[in-house]
């Protein structure tokens, strides 16, 4: 038996009045997944723990098994696990956005959590600049994807800098960001790093470089490098995880799952969904489960875009479920269909109310019959799975896949 989760990052909303009070999943056209909702189970998770911050980095370790309560230490080393990033017990490793602020300062406010979704060659141009005169024995940058980059400050065991809380940048858009300068401010290393990123930004190095609308650097969800569990020891089952962001390649990394890179594939509304499918079904040719991640909801989500979200779903429908079941129409496979967690157009950042998710396998005893998948159609059926991550054992226990 063949398990393939296909997750739409944010693709869970609350009712949005420019579309008629439906969510963009109500809205969508989205025949796959309500055919597989009809034929199979479909009830609501809760992936984020109470206390925890409803973010993709814990949403989606719960959604691959592991308890965040117990393994998540930070979204920096999550993302550092992807890059295999080598860092010390004794290290915090800080993800680093470039970002667009107005007024950089006491009075300013955050415009961009991502720099205009910069590319990444012009990112890594910046964060090397940045890192030839910045880095030193404390801080060191490292390039990432686009606007996702690493900090890394070593041997950090003797301050209190892990409980540093400088907000997430995608959750103050057009907000203050005074209380954040603040928290920099209690390291007066790091806060000084940070203020002589912007200047430098501020005037492109000097003029020697195209910053963009990148102006400053923003740290955030620090913490001691990932320790996870290897997923087929946990789960019996040989894996994979395909997607276009870090902080999943990370999670699969660190549980020694393979890592699939796609060409083309963004994390926003133009990526390769094709090259995406065929990545994970060459792969369950050798292996057995396939974790295929799409970023795009979340991003138009963060943007408050209810129709480029509502367009995204489409795609994932059309593009990622639907050739996934055409392709596998005569195999032995179960499909858990899901979203890490809301990033509902009203807020333009995430939240931890429960996700809707469909559960379908051939032969399922109980299906739900339900006319369409929609946050609604999940939340009436009273099934309901947490703490989160044990939603995957569960959905391995009800297809009968369990030790396979």
């Amino acid at each position: 038996m063949k398990f393939v989760a296909l997750i739409a990052d944010g693709m869970g909303d609350w009712p949005v009045e420019s579309l008629g009070g439906r969510t963009p999943l109500a809205a969508a056209r989205t025949p796959a997944m309500d055919a597989l909702a009809a034929s199979g189970l479909v009830g609501t998770c809760r992936t984020v723990p109470e206390g925890m911050a409803p973010g993709s980095d814990v949403a989606n370790m719960a959604l691959l098994g592991f308890d965040p309560a117990r393994h998540h230490t930070g979204r920096g080393p999550i993302e550092a696990a992807a890059q295999g990033l080598e860092a010390g017990d004794d290290d915090l490793i800080w993800r680093m956005n470039l970002v667009t602020v107005e007024n950089f300062g006491p009075d300013g406010t955050m415009r961009d959590y991502s720099a205009g979704h910069i590319a990444t060659p012009k990112a890594a141009a910046i964060v090397a600049a940045l890192k030839e005169r910045l880095d030193d024995a404390t801080f060191t940058m490292h390039a990432g994807v686009q606007y996702r980059h690493l900090l890394v400050q070593r041997d950090a065991a003797a301050g209190s800098d892990a409980g540093l809380c400088p907000r997430p940048p995608h959750d103050i858009l057009d907000r203050p960001i005074a209380q954040d300068l603040a928290e920099y401010a209690k390291n007066p290393a790091l806060s000084r790093l940070v203020g002589e990123a912007a200047g430098l930004l501020a005037d492109g190095m000097g003029g020697a470089i195209d910053c963009g609308a990148a102006n400053a650097v923003w740290p955030w969800g620090q913490g001691r490098p990932l320790r996870l569990p290897r997923f087929e020891d946990a789960f019996g089952l040989k894996g994979a995880v395909i997607s276009a962001v870090d902080l999943v390649k990370g999670l699969g990394r660190a549980s020694g799952m393979e890592v699939i890179d796609v060409p083309g594939a963004t994390g926003l509304l133009d990526t390769n969904y094709e090259g995406k499918v065929d990545a994970a079904l060459e792969f369950l040719k050798r292996g057995d489960f396939v974790f295929v991640h799409l970023e795009g909801p979340d991003e138009c989500g963060h943007g408050g875009d209810a129709a480029a979200k509502t367009e995204s779903v489409r795609r994932f429908d059309s593009r990622v479920v639907a050739p996934m079941i055409r392709a596998l129409a005569d195999e032995d496979v179960v499909f858990l269909v899901t979203c890490d967690h809301l990033t509902p157009i009203a807020l333009r950042t995430h939240h931890g109310d429960p996700v809707p998710f469909l559960l379908s396998w051939r032969g399922c005893p109980t299906p739900s019959g339900l006319a369409a998948f929609t946050e609604e159609t999940a939340a009436s059926t009273g099934l309901r799975v947490e703490p989160g991550h044990t939603l995957l054992a569960w959905a391995l226990a009800q297809a009968g896949a369990a030790g396979r």
